[in-house]
């Protein structure tokens, strides 16, 4: 067992794993998890083993890391088809860590619902269609975990693998007109409620801004001598924290996520809560 994996975070995490495996259906995934009866210990502990050792392989990192550099350096379709293989085994890693943060999300997030991974992970091919940069593969691997999946117009979180440009985060980013004006509306009705939240010192040393552009005046519809007139003018909800490569490919990177997302959770259900009640 590598030891430095086996902290007390890691720990609940498997454990929690461990409880949901026996009742989960395994898809397609290459890591086969399974029912079973043990009629002996020894028989159990063969199991458990397995699921450890699948479990411990399936949240590490690294090798996903290590094929996204190697596609920022040969981003054509002969490279890629090549390694294709190579590219299964990286996505079928992401697919499991979504569900793994998934499933640790919904204890404390009740919004997010069962959900298959595979709405939530971004497609990796490129609309090349109206990009002067034609390569046609992104080089990162990106998760949205909200009510709607990727395509959704709820709070969610997201996380994004880049060798050179991770981020982990959540909030609403760049919301259609309706989502955006029922947000600054429940902001302008509570504001002390909102900015307590941002100002809370677990959030603020994780998420110190919100993130994205801003009006440079005050937007339609709100008095521009509202007291708190500059947080009404972002265009976006987000809230990031950027993550170096030494974080991903930590054994604890799947715990250090679901901390972090917890941290997000106050903003992110004022703003699912103006969702529901201004929309």
């Amino acid at each position: 067992m590598h030891q430095q994996w086996f902290t007390c975070q890691n720990k609940k995490l498997l454990g929690n794993f461990l409880s949901h495996a026996q009742t989960r259906t395994s898809g397609d995934y290459q890591c086969k998890f399974f029912h079973f009866s043990p009629e002996s210990l020894p028989t159990y502990l063969f199991y458990l083993a397995k699921v450890i050792r699948n479990f411990i392989e399936y949240t590490r990192m690294k090798n996903v890391i290590d094929f996204l550099e190697q596609l920022k350096r040969n981003n054509n379709r002969e490279w890629f088809n090549s390694h294709k293989d190579w590219y299964e085994q990286s996505r079928q890693k992401v697919l499991f860590l979504t569900e793994l943060i998934i499933n640790e999300i919904r204890k404390f997030d009740k919004d997010i619902p069962i959900t298959d991974p595979k709405d939530c992970l971004f497609r990796i091919y490129r609309d090349v269609r109206f990009s002067a940069d034609k390569s046609p593969y992104k080089t990162h691997f990106g998760s949205s975990i909200a009510k709607g999946g990727t395509k959704s117009n709820r709070a969610g979180y997201y996380f994004h693998i880049d060798p050179d440009a991770s981020f982990i985060g959540g909030g609403i980013y760049m919301p259609g007109p309706d989502v955006l004006k029922a947000l600054r509306s429940a902001i302008f009705d509570q504001p002390d409620t909102f900015l307590d939240i941002l100002e809370n010192p677990g959030f603020k040393k994780t998420y110190p801004t919100v993130d994205g552009e801003k009006l440079k005046t005050a937007p339609k519809g709100f008095p521009p001598d509202f007291e708190h007139i500059d947080i009404l003018k972002f265009k976006s909800y987000a809230f990031t924290r950027e993550i170096n490569k030494s974080e991903i490919i930590r054994d604890d990177f799947a715990s250090m996520m679901v901390e972090k997302f917890q941290t997000l959770y106050p903003a992110n259900r004022f703003l699912n809560d103006a969702l529901d009640q201004y929309l």
